[in-house]
């Protein structure tokens, strides 16, 4: 028996005929459990054998999960659940598993629990110290400490010659089970699981992998286009930024030197506008003014003249009456030496010819007075005269300077009309400036679709970098051909599709990794495979010399306790191999419907029972009676037992054909196996019993269900009866 792991305790609930809670303690090597047929101690024997998983619900005498559940009777209602529990010691920490990744832990509880419950739907439930876990935890639990799942150490009633009925290949299962290399097998079957597993990951990964390859080299044949795409692209961003640059410098310079040339043009304009309008204003008001001038003196003479005619016409007007008067007077003094005809006319005479006298005197002085004013006016005529002259000689002379004037404004109008049309030119130039820049930015935002915002780093460039002067050639054969090859370089990268360049790179790169993930993948299943490959030759070769090994001192005991059964004879097992065909390609429907099918021998070992009775000549183990055959598989099962202790046997009325002497042999080898494992024996015999440290009687209550009774060995084999 494993150091300090043994049966604690068997609790059930609701099991079979067991419908209250019932707890069996184990305290003793050897416990027995009596009582009378039908009372249900063989339910204690099944109850053990299903809560460590057995899914034979044939072996455990029901054909589904709820037939394990109590049935009712006329005093108690049936059971809604059944439930077994079994506690196990747990000090040395010896309980082990291992979990879907192959790793090993020991369960550090000082007492483990499992438990399994069946509900009338059929559902089981498996709970390991509290947590629900599944069925293949609980078989690999239980294997960690040589409690295999083959049953060998539970013979249930009328089981006791199982071993022999079974086939070669079963029976090496029940062996290897008995010699604790069940946990192998588990390893095994998990890892060929694993293998399995790995090998239909390793297809669909290679799968994945030759899908993905077309994908991949089309994307890396991209790739590479839009690698020398992007060669170009910086070949096309370095020509574009001595472009830009060049262009750039050439642009400001020229729209300063435009703006320069247009201030420069509309300053001499503006000069030029102000001499013409001086001259048209200065030079006229000028002219005009001696004109003006020259018409006033000449209308002062032309009225001079006028009143001179007025005062000429007056004074022949005064000498025409002076001469009359003149006339009037002469005859006037004539009269008297007439004879003074008359004195009263003489009189009248007299004061007409004063009269006459006094308007001649009149007269006369009028015409002096006239006289002086025409010769006035002739002076002032001669003066306006003179002075009309003067001003006629100005205005010649004005005339002619005005004529220099106009010549010099003429002039100044060519000047004006060069200047203007510098001027529409300058404007043109700036029209077309203006188109150049607007072309220029096109080409910016051309270039930075194309290659990026990298070509805006021609901003940074300065006069420093610009040709001796200031100025840009742009039109010069240096630039000329730098568009040239920019265009060139453009059609290349436009035929290069490298618009979605960045979503190829992206793609590939995510393709490309997927195909290196997929590859590592490849690689570290191959490595799995190469090591789970390995691991199962490896647990196979380790089960095949433990196996040959466990056989070789199975056979010492079996022997032994083979000749302590019968006085004598002989009793061994031994290894066969048989050649199985199998069909490969198809599967067993696919090769029955054929014709033609390959087959593959396989070499399946298994175990032969040689025995051989004193003084008989039977070998033939069909040939033996019941009670031989029982003998023989007890002496068989105790040889596997004593050979790797199980760390408890379960055997139902195994001594039931057994005599009163081969019955204290039987409680010898009892005695025996004890040292090493717990016995739970079910029996009827005084002689087994007396070998038991703790009896357990099972009797039916009134109530129609089992009840358990700690009882000693008379009263025991009372309850046997």
């Amino acid at each position: 028996m494993i150091k300090f792991m043994r049966l604690k305790t068997l609790e059930l609930n609701g099991f079979k005929s067991f419908s209250q809670k019932t707890i069996l303690e184990f305290n003793n090597s050897i416990v027995c459990i009596v009582g009378p047929n039908g009372s249900g101690k063989s339910n204690v024997v099944e109850a053990i054998r299903y809560v460590l998983g057995e899914q034979s619900m044939k072996s455990m005498r029901g054909k589904t999960g709820s037939d394990l559940i109590f049935k009712g009777s006329k005093n108690l209602p049936k059971g809604t659940k059944a439930t077994v529990t079994i506690y196990f010691d747990n000090i040395d920490k010896v309980f082990k598993l291992t979990n879907d990744g192959g790793e090993t832990t020991n369960l550090n509880y000082d007492t483990i629990s499992i438990s399994r419950q069946v509900f009338p739907d059929g559902l089981n439930k498996y709970v390991l110290n509290g947590t629900e876990v599944r069925l293949k935890d609980i078989h690999n639990l239980l294997a960690s400490v040589n409690i295999g799942s083959s049953g060998h150490h539970i013979i249930s009633q009328g089981e006791a010659d199982r071993i022999l009925n079974a086939n070669m290949k079963e029976r090496r299962a029940m062996v290897e089970d008995a010699l604790g290399l069940k946990i192998y097998q588990y390893k095994i079957k998990e890892s060929e699981r694993k293998l399995e597993r790995t090998n239909e990951n390793m297809k669909e990964v290679t799968l994945m992998r030759r899908e993905n390859a077309p994908h991949l080299n089309f994307l890396r044949k991209q790739v590479e286009k839009f690698e020398k795409g992007k060669v170009m692209q910086e070949e096309l961003g370095t020509l574009y930024l001595e472009y830009l640059k060049k262009e750039s410098f050439y642009l400001d310079m020229e729209k300063k030197n435009l703006l320069t040339e247009r201030n420069k043009i509309s300053s001499e304009l503006q000069s030029i506008a102000g001499k013409i309008s001086d001259v048209e204003e200065g030079n006229s008001a000028k002219g005009n003014k001696k004109i003006e001038e020259l018409k006033i003196v000449e209308q002062a003479l032309n009225e001079n003249r006028a009143a001179k005619s007025e005062i000429e016409r007056k004074l022949g007007r005064i000498e025409g009456m002076l001469e009359i008067k003149e006339n009037k007077v002469k005859l006037a003094g004539k009269c008297p030496l007439c004879g003074n005809e008359l004195k009263q006319m003489e009189i009248e005479q007299i004061e007409k010819r004063q009269n006459e006298e006094k308007e001649l005197q009149e007269l006369r002085n009028s015409q002096v007075g006239l006289l002086s004013e025409i010769k006035k006016i002739e002076g002032e005529e001669k003066k306006l005269s003179e002075k009309i002259q003067v001003l006629k000689k100005e205005i010649n002379e004005e005339m002619e300077a005005l004529r220099d004037l106009e010549k010099e404004k003429f002039k100044f109008k060519v000047r004006h009309q060069e200047l203007f049309s510098a001027l529409e030119l300058v404007a043109i130039k700036e029209g077309n400036l203006e188109n150049r820049r607007y072309a220029f930015e096109n080409e910016i935002k051309e270039g930075t679709a194309l290659i990026g915002q990298d070509i805006l780093s021609y901003k940074d460039f300065s006069a420093e970098g610009a040709p001796t002067g200031g100025k840009v050639l742009i039109d010069g054969t240096e630039q000329v051909e730098l568009k040239k090859k920019i265009e060139r370089l453009k059609i290349k990268l436009e035929d290069a599709g490298l618009g979605s360049g960045a979503e190829v790179m992206k793609e590939f790169k995510e393709v490309s990794e997927k195909d290196q993930f997929l590859s590592k993948e490849m690689e570290d299943l191959t490595k799995s495979i190469e090591s789970l490959v390995i691991l199962i030759n490896d647990l196979k070769e380790k089960i095949d010399i433990e196996f040959k090994e466990g056989i070789k001192k199975i056979n010492v005991e079996f022997d032994a306790f083979f000749k302590l059964m019968f006085g004598g004879g002989t009793a061994s097992l031994s290894i066969i191999t048989e050649t199985k065909k199998k069909r490969l390609g198809k599967s067993d429907e696919e090769a029955e419907l054929s014709e033609e099918f390959e087959e593959e021998e396989t070499p399946e070992q298994g175990i032969e029972i040689n025995v051989s009775l004193p003084q008989k000549k039977v070998k033939e183990l069909h040939a033996f009676s019941g009670g031989e055959r029982s003998l023989t598989s007890i002496a068989l099962l105790f040889a596997m037992s004593q050979v790797n202790p199980p760390p408890f046997l379960v055997l139902d009325e195994t001594d039931a054909a057994l005599d009163e002497a081969n019955s204290r042999k039987y409680g010898d080898m009892l005695e025996k196996l004890s040292k090493h494992s717990e016995l739970i024996v079910v029996t009827h015999n005084r002689e087994t019993m007396s070998r038991a440290g703790v009896l357990y009687g099972v009797t039916i209550g009134e109530n129609g269900a089992s009840k358990l009774l700690s009882v000693k060995f008379e009263e025991a084999t009372q309850i046997a009866k």
